[in-house]
């Protein structure tokens, strides 16, 4: 195999190595706490301010993936509102158009949350393309007194 392979070529199995996290922090274990910053945005904003859940690096990046994944819906929401008004315009497609794109996009959202979700119970860093990289930036960081 060679060092730089990503899959096998035979049975298509990750070659690269996944780490979990592991260990207790607080009276939560470190997945289980991750996974409930997924769960509104109190647990997320909560364990970024108390203190044994700031000084964990995974713990920090969940919650910082939370906020921003949030923050991206909410604006992605408020578009396609904006996008419904010009829409409505269309007599008999452009309300159609709008449930369609509106149905698909809550679909997609929460997908993605559910996802977010399993990976982080499963203790495994899962990066959204644009904010998991932003997340892991900030929680590396000394931010908020972390050590």
């Amino acid at each position: 195999m060679p060092e730089n392979a990503a899959f096998c070529p035979g049975c298509g199995r990750s070659m690269q190595v996944v780490v979990r996290a592991e260990g207790k922090i607080g009276v939560l274990p470190v997945n289980i706490a991750s996974a409930l910053a997924y769960f509104t945005l109190v647990p997320a904003v909560l364990f970024l301010v108390v203190d044994p859940y700031r000084q964990n690096f995974f713990v920090r990046f969940h919650s910082l993936q939370c906020l921003m994944f949030s923050g991206a819906v909410l604006v992605l929401a408020a578009l396609l509102r904006i996008a419904s008004l010009v829409l409505f315009i269309i007599p008999v497609l452009g309300p159609l158009l709008v449930t369609l794109v509106d149905v698909v996009a809550v679909l997609a959202a929460i997908f993605v949350w559910l996802v977010l979700v399993v990976k982080a119970f499963q203790g495994e860093i899962f990066r959204l393309s644009f904010l998991g990289n932003l997340a892991e930036q900030y929680a590396a960081r000394h931010w908020l007194g972390f050590p």
